[in-house]
């Protein structure tokens, strides 16, 4: 039988022993390899690998013995409780002894899971689970992830979270894939312990991925904020650090530009932060917000002019100035831009 979408989030959490088996299938195995590991979690318990209640089988050495699928499916565990017989990575070639084990399949006998790539509507394997009475085939898209899925996720990991940490959340896990975003949940987890209040934007913005630019943040709200007798200090210690001036106006003109974008989106700036992609989060977005705001589209046009004027000036070969002394003067000037009215 088909599970659809909607119907596989609720089954991998709570899937049901009596079944047959259940095949995941997928072009995105890091997605597929989750929701079998979800599943078979719910099957056979925290204990059950451990108490040798799992038994793994890549789909490739079915080809070569085909008993082995039968076998695990009849065996006998030494330990009581329900038991898998997981085939990992199956293709059609695998169908025949995968069939024989659905068709002999008794109840008492080990469940059998089947995790494949993408397969066609004709695929063997595929159609055998779709029309057997008593087992599940479910598609694994590309899509991003539900808001069941992401409550779910976040109950597995013990959390909490507030209104506005739910959006943070939810533009996160379609910001990264399935297993960057498992594994944030996890840290997130972690930097919760021992704290029972409700998850917040900032808890968010301390474990999420951040990008490169994030290093230059203090000098980009130091120009943005107008607040020019900082930014020669700044500098000095960029400087000292290794910061490329060249580099310095690539990240200027990256948060400029997302500004500008926030600044002429239809909704308002606000909705402007939030549709960008990756995703801000905590303090940072609630200052660009206030950032776009203040500044507005048509000054922030002339700022990106300017940039692109300096830019261009750094790679000219004509140009004789130091490079750092040029960004300097470039930033004193957006602030000073930025301060007008």
């Amino acid at each position: 039988m088909k599970l659809s979408p909607r119907d596989a989030a609720g089954y991998f959490a709570r899937p049901d022993p009596a079944r047959t088996g259940l095949l995941i299938f997928g072009a995105d195995a890091m997605r597929v390899a989750l929701k079998r590991q979800e599943a078979i979690a719910a099957l056979i318990g925290p204990e059950g690998e451990a108490e040798m209640r799992l038994t793994r089988i890549p789909g490739g050495d079915l080809r070569r013995e085909p008993t082995l699928l039968i076998d695990a499916v009849k065996a006998i565990g030494f330990f009581p409780g329900p038991r898998v017989a997981f085939v990992e990575e199956a293709t059609d070639a695998a169908a025949p002894a995968i069939l024989a084990a659905l068709q002999d399949w008794a109840p008492g006998d080990a469940q059998i899971v089947v995790t494949a790539g993408q397969l066609k509507a004709t695929s063997k394997l595929r159609k055998a689970f779709e029309a057997h009475p008593n087992a599940y085939a479910a598609a694994i898209y590309d899509d991003p992830p539900s808001r069941a899925e992401i409550e779910a996720e976040l109950t597995r990991a013990g959390l909490r979270p507030g209104g506005p940490a739910l959006e943070d959340i939810t533009a996160l896990s379609r910001a990264l894939d399935p297993g960057d975003f498992r594994q944030t949940l996890e840290k997130l987890a972690l930097y919760k312990h021992g704290d029972t209040t409700p998850v917040t934007p900032e808890d968010v913005a301390a474990v999420a991925p951040v990008s490169t630019e994030a290093e230059l943040d203090d000098v980009l709200a130091i120009v943005a904020e107008a607040r020019t007798r900082e930014i020669g200090p700044m500098l000095s210690r960029l400087a000292a650090q290794g910061v490329q001036p060249v580099a310095l106006v690539i990240a200027t003109m990256r948060h400029f530009r997302a500004l500008h974008a926030a600044a002429s989106h239809p909704e308002g700036a606000a909705r402007g932060i939030a549709a960008m992609r990756p995703p801000i989060f905590g303090p940072r977005r609630d200052r660009m917000t206030r950032q776009a705001q203040n500044w507005g589209a048509p000054r922030l046009d002339q700022a990106i002019s300017l940039l692109t004027d300096t830019d261009l000036h750094l790679r000219s070969a004509s140009q004789n100035a130091p490079a750092m002394a040029l960004v300097e003067r470039m930033l004193i000037r957006l602030a000073m831009l930025g301060a007008s009215r």
